[in-house]
């Protein structure tokens, strides 16, 4: 019996490294799930890569974004063999330094994304608010509009536009809107369809408001937190649109320092030793930007949103 004590057998380590893993994976999705909860993590990002380089562009740029050397052409970045401290992020095919063109970019990312999204979304929500608060055929008409405006290739609007007028910066903004407005227009006659049945509604008809004063003053400040929250997540989809249309030459005009045509610039140097980081640091600049701000919008919905927050 002693002998069979001493060698009583022990509990099996696959047990324990299964427990572990759950554990591991436990703790990974509640990290994931608390950073999509936090505010300051995409705000920082925010900060950092788009709205202090657009304001001060002028004062933290180290060089002239469209004047570049041959002689510091594809300068890598200060990281590797052969880069240096003049050119943090190195250079381009013509000499440009990396880090003030990007610095420079967000600006140009900046200025379209405000411009394109307040400008589609006074328009989506004007024509939405009157469309869910009228009904009948100016809500069919309204929406036939609609349908048709998302019915639109954007990229093919794009090219045609470009071919028509040149590659500028006001034809991208209006790409953008002919685009946008139209999402507004929806979540706002959706969201008027369910408030204009309220009480307060009806209270203000009966003591005689006009229909611009009911649907502007007691309709819009019921419908306003869902549009922050949509133009909040169209700004990321605003700069990948630009920049699409920028790396198609349909975008921003050349030698500006848009995001896309730096993407574009450099794609033939993709695979390359010497080269690779022209297209890859203006990408990361990119996917940074968008994910903190889907991850702003995310959070703003949820502290916008009764319904979320009750949960």
């Amino acid at each position: 019996m002693a002998a069979e004590d001493r060698t009583s057998p022990v509990p099996a380590a696959p047990e324990q490294s299964a427990g572990d893993s759950l554990t591991q994976q436990s703790r990974l999705s509640l990290g994931i799930a608390e950073l999509r909860r936090a505010p300051w993590f995409p705000v920082v990002i925010l900060l950092v890569v788009l709205v202090i380089p657009a304001v001060f562009a002028n004062q933290i740029a180290p060089h002239d974004p469209t004047r570049g050397s041959l002689s510091s052409r594809l300068q890598p970045p200060v990281w590797q063999e052969g880069g240096n401290s003049e050119h943090l992020l190195g250079t381009d095919k013509v000499g440009r330094d990396i880090l003030t063109r990007i610095i420079y970019g967000s600006r140009i990312s900046v200025i379209i994304a405000m411009i394109a999204i307040v400008v589609s979304g006074v328009i989506g929500t004007a024509l939405g608010i009157t469309a869910g608060y009228w009904g009948g055929w100016v809500d069919a008409l309204i929406m036939r509009l609609v349908d048709i405006s998302l019915s639109i290739p954007i990229i093919l609007l794009g090219l045609v536009l470009v071919a028509a007028l040149g590659p500028r910066t006001s034809t991208v903004i209006g790409v953008i809107v002919v685009l946008l407005w139209s999402r507004y227009a929806r979540l706002a006659r959706g969201e008027t369809l369910a408030v204009r049945v309220q009480d307060f509604v009806s209270r203000a008809q009966v003591a005689g408001s006009g229909h611009i004063r009911i649907m502007f003053k007691h309709i819009l400040p019921n419908v306003f937190n869902s549009l922050v929250v949509l133009a909040t997540l169209q700004v990321g989809f605003v700069i990948i649109l630009e920049s699409t249309l920028s790396f198609l030459g349909a975008g921003v005009p050349r030698p500006n320092p848009a995001w896309g045509l730096m993407v574009a610039d450099g794609r033939e140097l993709v695979a390359s030793e010497k080269g690779w980081w022209v297209s890859l640091l203006p990408g990361m600049a990119i996917m940074l930007v968008v994910l903190s701000m889907n991850l702003l919008g995310d959070w703003l919905r949820d502290r916008l949103d009764p319904k979320q927050r009750q949960v």
